[in-house]
């Protein structure tokens, strides 16, 4: 009697345009609608900054949803993986830029926070070939943190409130500059114990 072969299943193919793709899209789309809200309003109309603040929200609304679409149905592709963090420091530059532009929000924050985010894309990249870095639990509340501050700096508050949306970008830089320094831990460690097993 011998041996049949056992069957293997071919490897899932994930069509690249899956929901979680095409939310990432919508996002990348939204940030020029946004910044021509923004622009076309100064800043200073009470329903252009309402419907500003609405696009903002549900862009950054579409990241959650697309990366939970993404893992709970299995639909990761190497477009999300590059496309969804660009669309994210996309959206949210462009959002601190413009704050700064119209003199909502110091231009120092708002370039600490751009080095930050860019910076820590960057060294993803550079420290891919060893490994990935999981998103972290401060991350995590780092984006939170700054996508309720700059709602808040874009919806039309009542000056005595102004100054919860400072305590917000307050907590979202601390989180955002945390966050990045280990980060820099977890990519220089990633490195060091593959660079290690390598030899």
């Amino acid at each position: 009697m011998t041996d049949e072969p056992v069957p293997v299943a071919a490897p899932r193919v994930v069509s690249l345009y899956n929901p979680a793709n095409i939310l990432t899209v919508v996002r990348i789309v939204l940030v020029p609608v946004f910044l021509a809200i923004v622009v076309a309003s100064d800043l200073t109309g009470t329903g252009q900054r309402i419907a500003a603040c609405l696009v903002f929200c549900v862009a950054s609304a579409t990241d959650f949803v697309d990366g939970w679409i993404a893992r709970r149905w299995s639909l990761v592709t190497s477009f999300g993986k590059i496309a969804d963090p660009i669309a994210d420091k996309a959206l949210t530059g462009t959002a601190l830029v413009l704050l700064s532009v119209y003199d909502r929000l110091p231009w120092w924050v708002t370039l600490l926070i751009l080095v930050r985010e860019w910076g820590i894309t960057a060294l993803r990249f550079w420290v891919i070939r060893y490994g990935i870095i999981p998103a972290s639990r401060g991350g995590k509340l780092k984006t939170v943190l700054q996508i309720a501050a700059i709602a808040w700096y874009l919806w039309p508050v009542p000056d005595p409130f102004d100054v919860v949306g400072v305590w917000l970008m307050g907590a979202a830089l601390i989180v955002t500059v945390v966050t990045g320094v280990d980060y820099v831990v977890a990519a220089l460690r990633l490195r060091r114990d593959a660079r290690k097993k390598a030899f």
